[in-house]
């Protein structure tokens, strides 16, 4: 049996108000208060800029994003920019890699296989893409189109940050960026790609179970 794994459902959260939870729950791992964690919920519209962040790739400005009613945060994860909102599952993974799993590529190859999995669950082959951060689907005619975002932070081989799947968010949000800094990208979603509805709490616990299976953890 893999170590103990907590799955949290949080429904949907300001930005800044997950990033403070993320925070303490980082503390009380680092404590050994509680298990390794994996948090699921929604945002409400933000755009966020990680650590390798430009601000050219946002394509508004301050007073626009205000009128849709966009908040702007500098993060702390690493990648570039990205758009949150409702529609897309947000997975934020607090797991302790103190104890012989000090890879920081391995660790960001199980949050894509994650995703990868789930989507594939749905008839929806998806992969990595060289020199492209997140989770791709590559059929033709269509082109590369961009399913999910990847970015992650390590505290003292502490995680945090870490995945968001789109499946059935607005996707004008996009348009309002050069997602993760990458000119003439497509960005989709399950539903888009599906033509039909897709339950967002279906596919939250599949991304659960097929987490905790790529990341050898006991659900509990």
């Amino acid at each position: 049996m893999g170590a103990p794994l907590h799955i949290r459902y949080l429904g949907r959260l300001p930005y800044h108000q997950a990033w403070e939870l993320q925070k303490t729950l980082v503390d009380q791992r680092l404590a050994g208060d509680i298990p390794d964690t994996l948090l699921l919920l929604e945002h409400d519209p933000v755009i966020t800029l990680g650590r390798s962040g430009k601000r050219d790739s946002l394509l508004v400005d301050g007073d626009e994003l205000s009128r849709r009613g966009i908040e702007l945060v500098h993060s702390d994860r690493g990648g570039d920019i990205t758009w949150h909102g409702p529609g897309q599952i947000i997975g934020y993974a607090i797991l302790d890699l103190r104890d012989g799993h000090r890879d920081v590529r391995r660790f960001v190859q199980g949050l894509e296989q994650t995703v990868i999995d789930t989507c594939a669950e749905h008839g929806l082959t998806a992969e990595r893409l060289d020199g492209a951060p997140g989770v791709w689907l590559r059929d033709a005619p269509w082109g590369d189109r961009k399913v999910a975002a990847i970015g992650a932070r390590f505290t003292r081989w502490i995680t945090h940050h870490g995945f968001a799947l789109n499946v059935n968010p607005n996707l004008e949000g996009f348009r309002l960026i050069v997602p993760c800094g990458l000119h003439g990208k497509a960005v989709t979603s399950l539903e888009a790609e599906l033509g039909h509805k897709v339950p967002m709490g279906a596919v939250m616990e599949r991304l659960a179970h097929h987490f905790a299976r790529v990341f050898e953890r006991e659900v509990g």
